[in-house]
């Protein structure tokens, strides 16, 4: 199975361990089973590193652009679930 790392804790984890957030067409999006086209990153399940990803702004840093805080809320609600 192939190894990816979280972006957040940059610790390595099988793919299906972790959660793929996909930018595409200037939107965030997370996949859920389907693989989606477009720019990847990976978060792992762990509610601290979901907490941090906000904090650290881990995904303006990945995706090389300014992502709100309000897109940022919606993710986090989307990954508690």
């Amino acid at each position: 199975m192939a190894e990816r790392t979280c972006i957040v804790c940059k610790k390595k984890f099988e793919q299906p361990d972790l959660t793929r957030i996909v930018f595409k067409d200037g939107q965030i999006v997370v996949q859920n089973g389907k693989k989606i086209d477009g720019r990847g990153a990976y978060v792992c399940k762990n509610t601290a590193c979901h907490e941090n990803l906000l904090k650290q702004r881990a995904l303006n840093r990945t995706f090389k652009c300014n992502i709100s805080l309000e897109e940022y809320e919606k993710l986090l609600n989307i990954l508690k679930n």
